[in-house]
């Protein structure tokens, strides 16, 4: 009952398909909880890439510690994207994606999404919202600093900043100032 009347949004996972969920998520996600049973979570993400570079990086953290914790931009089922706070545990680290408890909390009134991004983007927007710098965050996600730094610079000339810590705040949807 707990489970069911819980005000964030909770689901079960084994290998990444939905074994159980609560009302909450589903309608975070604008599904019936029906619809999502047995579906693999691919569904919720806003691209193939995305799904399996978040999945590879909760993979080695379960592994590591059994927790996994993090903001993202998930995909709901009229394909619009918003911000969301997801925090994992494993109920077996040797196996981590055996049986997963994952809670989701919808951010997306103090996050809005300021414009669309691309995947690449979006990845990388979420890795700058944490302070990690470029050649960090080229290093996560396998690819070159300067990679990091032209997508950087796309994403400060659509949100129209001049500063990364401008970049940030229009990132996390907060009002620039004047």
């Amino acid at each position: 009952m707990i489970f069911e009347l819980a005000p964030v949004g909770l689901m079960l996972t084994r290998n990444r398909v939905i074994e159980r969920c609560n009302l909450a998520f589903a309608e975070m996600f604008g599904y019936g909880v029906s619809d999502l049973m047995g579906q693999t979570t691919e569904m919720l993400y806003p691209s193939h890439e995305e799904f399996e570079y978040i999945g590879d990086r909760a993979v080695v953290r379960l592994k590591k510690t059994g927790n996994y914790r993090d903001q993202r931009i998930m995909r709901d089922s009229q394909g619009r994207l918003f911000w969301c706070t997801v925090t994992g545990r494993s109920f077996s680290p040797e196996s981590p994606s055996a049986a997963v408890i994952w809670v989701f909390e919808d951010i997306r009134d103090s996050r809005p999404m300021p414009i669309d991004l691309t995947a690449r983007e979006r990845e990388i927007a979420a890795l700058v919202i944490t302070g990690l710098s470029s050649k960090q965050i080229a290093q996560d996600l396998g690819v070159s600093h300067r990679t990091v730094e032209a997508h950087r610079m796309r994403m400060m000339r659509k949100l129209e900043v001049n500063t990364t810590g401008e970049l940030i705040v229009r990132i996390m949807g907060m009002p620039s100032s004047p």
